[in-house]
């Protein structure tokens, strides 16, 4: 008994020695590596001069990798066609740049590698590496600093291109559209400043463009832009601001296509609200037209009756000084069914009305055949507005708290274009308390006026909107409760909207200044908020 207790003693102690060696023996990994590659040497040297190699290699201390060149890497002056650079997904101790370009003389070159270079363990960066070198006897060492702004969000974009252009003997305005710039920089992921090195002195343009192409050319309908008013002299010691916008696109109409029986799509790209639209070939007795706005697309319904007997036609788009002839090729399709909805869904919000909109364009309604009922089934007074373009009718009444009130609108209410009628419509709308909802009022001071001023969301899209022409006292009233940034729109031409710029005609966008901090707008509660404008 004792023999076999001191047995078992024996074989537990062994099992525990072995358990506590193998804890002791277990590698930890070591520590984590956190430290970027170094670059080791460099052929030719960094800011070699009389530059007149084809190829570059960087060596590095450990096998490195390269990503997201496309957006990391700038070259300035750019490159045509653009050079090799290897490896590209997979590990080297080396970067090589292979120069298909022939290059400028007496021109310095550099190459902006951003965050490209990453360790192949950790994917640590060598930040921000520049590899220069000049074809001629010396490297320019000249910049233009600056910051970028956008001309109406809170927020500018990543990765924005600042360019220069040469003011020489060739130059135009229009050299942004076609051809690739002096010098160029990129502001990156991380910040909004930028500054454009190893420049020449000398005279430029400046211009920031959110090359959405990547091809360093100004395209109007992809590319937001900003540019600085004036030619600018370098040496410099000036720090320059650029504000981004999207212009407004030039109009142009699109080829028309149908889309259901005696209704044709017009797209268009630019301002349509003096769009007309006019069809050339013979029309018959009692030809009738009507155009509405497709809600889901730019464009414009054109719709028509009778059924025209054609093969095919022309029509003339006109807008301001803009006019084009179109060919149309008529097909045989359905007409649109009438579908007659409500843009509110249950809620109502005291300062709004209530709005129905047709899938065909309405030419009449019966008042007489439309009640409102609120809870203690009285009746509401209410009128009605046509839109003729959204093809709406809006039902505006007198509202209170807490109350419900119930639409019904009895057949043939409606008639729309091709004589069809409705059904029977109901419609259910309740209203809240004036406690769900919060009042925010607003003063200004050191402002010019007009102006226009709003609340927006996270996202910068306007919620809600006041326009004034001459001092006044701002009141929000019944908003949605929720966190809203207020911002001010210099509105200069006094048409209660912001207006973008436009470089061809150098017009700056209209001036926006945000209110600095967030506006805590909660239920039955009433903000007042003083924003002093600088």
């Amino acid at each position: 008994m004792l023999k076999s207790l001191f047995q078992n003693s024996i074989c537990l102690f062994i099992l525990l020695m072995l358990a506590s060696c193998a804890n002791r023996g277990t590698p930890s990994g070591g520590e984590k590596d956190i430290d970027p590659p170094q670059i080791t040497k460099t052929i030719p040297k960094n800011f070699s001069t009389n530059f007149t190699d084809k190829e570059i290699y960087i060596h590095f201390n450990e096998y490195v990798k390269i990503k997201d060149l496309q957006k990391q890497l700038i070259i300035s002056p750019p490159m045509d066609p653009e050079p090799i650079i290897t490896p590209l997904g997979t590990a080297s101790k080396y970067i090589k740049i292979v120069i298909k370009d022939t290059l400028a003389a007496n021109t310095t070159y550099a190459f902006n590698f951003g965050e490209s270079i990453v360790d192949n363990n950790e994917g640590n960066p060598y930040s921000y590496y520049k590899y220069v070198l000049s074809t001629g006897t010396y490297i320019d060492s000249l910049s233009v600093k600056g910051m970028i702004f956008d001309a109406i969000n809170r927020k500018s974009d990543e990765f924005v291109s600042v360019m220069l252009y040469d003011i020489d003997s060739t130059f135009t305005d229009s050299i942004i559209y076609k051809q690739k710039p002096k010098y160029v920089t990129n502001t990156l992921d991380s910040v909004t400043s930028f500054s454009i090195d190893n420049i020449k002195a000398g005279k430029y343009l400046l211009v920031a463009i959110k090359d959405e192409n990547g091809n360093f050319t100004y395209q109007q309908k992809s590319d937001k832009i900003g540019f600085y008013d004036d030619i600018i002299s370098v040496p410099t010691d000036s720090v320059y601001s650029l504000k981004l916008f999207k212009e407004e696109l030039d109009f142009k109409a699109l080829r028309p296509k149908q889309v259901a029986g005696q209704k044709i799509a017009f797209g268009y790209e630019g301002d349509y609200k003096a769009m007309q639209i006019e069809m050339l070939s013979p029309k018959p007795e009692g030809f009738e037209k009507r155009i509405t706005k497709d809600k889901s697309a730019d464009s414009l319904f054109y719709w028509y009756k009778p059924k025209l007997e054609l093969d095919s036609t022309r029509f003339v788009v006109t807008n301001k000084t803009y006019i084009d002839t179109l060919k149309f090729r008529f097909r045989s399709i359905d007409k649109d069914t009438l579908i007659i909805n409500s843009l509110q869904s249950g809620g109502l919000n005291f300062d709004e009305d209530f709005t129905i909109e047709g899938s065909i364009p309405l030419i009449s309604i019966n008042e007489k055949a439309i009640t409102i009922l609120d809870k203690d089934s009285l009746n509401v007074p209410f009128t009605t507005r046509f839109n003729t373009l959204e093809n709406s009718y809006a039902f505006k009444f007198n509202k209170k708290e807490s109350d419900t009130y119930k639409v019904q609108m009895l057949p043939n209410t409606f008639e729309d274009f091709f004589g069809n009628t409705n059904d029977t419509l109901n419609y259910t709308l309740r209203t809240k308390t004036y406690a769900d909802f919060s009042n925010v009022r607003v003063t200004l001071k050191n402002v010019e006026y007009p102006v226009i001023v709003q609340l927006t969301d996270a996202k910068d899209e306007m919620k809600y909107e006041l326009f004034a022409s001459e001092a006044k006292v701002f009141d929000f009233r019944n908003i949605n409760p929720g966190n809203y940034y207020l911002r001010v729109v210099f509105d200069t031409n006094a048409n209660q909207k912001w207006d973008s710029g436009n470089y061809l005609k150098k017009r700056q966008p209209e001036r926006i200044s945000y209110y600095p901090d967030l506006i805590d707008a909660r239920a039955n509660w009433d903000p007042i908020i003083e924003f002093v404008l600088e």
